[in-house]
């Protein structure tokens, strides 16, 4: 029997099965799995347990996260979103008072993403490219509390910094999964983390956490910044 308690984080809860701990999150949508996750009742709630194989910002929380900028009520801007895995949990948290605009280029996996939107309102699909901002700002509109990003780019520092620019101000979010082999496949691996942290320091951010996501995502860092500075 899985048993359901508060985590630290605000919309994340701890399910603990015997000597198996895992965390979830209350489904917004009733008996809906999204991606096969195990779904639980309790107490007249359902909630769905989260994988972190499957999702960075899972492994991000289960290897150590300090900051959760996520919170119910956020306005989330989400760059590769893909089929929504990650996206749907995120939906969860920031409930019926937030919303999320996931952004996604390749039209054959947006498709499981549009599918997706269609049970769950708060979720905005963007068919677009995260290195363009101002393509998809007529979409996202008014200002986003965090700009989450997990795409495999060479210039994924550049790409969260303008979203940041485009959308947020002083005392906004951004969080990023980088992609160290997706920068670069042949330097070190700590120098890539370490000129792509330079980068977004540089660039009028505040580093706040810095997580290596070992073992549960190979040559992944996990880093939350917040906007320091007037960015542009």
């Amino acid at each position: 029997m899985t048993t359901i308690t508060p985590h630290k984080f605000p919309g994340i809860f701890n399910a603990t099965d015997r000597d198996r701990k895992s965390i979830s999150t209350q489904t917004l949508v009733p008996r809906q799995s999204v991606y096969g996750e195990k779904l639980v009742k309790e107490g007249g709630k359902e909630y769905r347990l989260w994988t972190p194989r499957r999702s960075k910002l899972a492994a991000a929380i289960q290897t150590g996260l300090r900051e959760m900028p996520i919170q119910p009520g956020s306005h989330v801007l989400y760059l590769g979103a893909a089929s929504g895995t990650t996206v749907s949990h995120i939906s969860d948290i920031v409930g019926k008072d937030g919303v999320v605009f996931a952004v996604e280029f390749s039209v054959q996996v947006s498709r499981k993403l549009i599918r997706l939107a269609e049970t769950r309102t708060n979720i905005v699909p963007i068919i677009n490219d995260a290195r363009h901002p101002i393509r998809y700002a007529p979409l996202v509109g008014g200002p986003i509390d965090i700009v989450y990003q997990d795409v495999a780019q060479s210039d994924q520092a550049r790409i969260l910094l303008d979203n940041l620019s485009a959308f947020c101000t002083i005392g906004a979010w951004g969080m990023i999964a980088v992609k160290a082999r997706s920068i670069d496949s042949t330097s070190n691996i700590d120098d890539i983390y370490k000129k792509e942290i330079a980068d977004l320091a540089a660039g009028g951010t505040e580093i706040i956490d810095n997580i290596n996501l070992e073992p549960l995502e190979k040559d992944h860092r996990f880093i939350v910044v917040r906007v320091a500075e007037e960015l542009v």
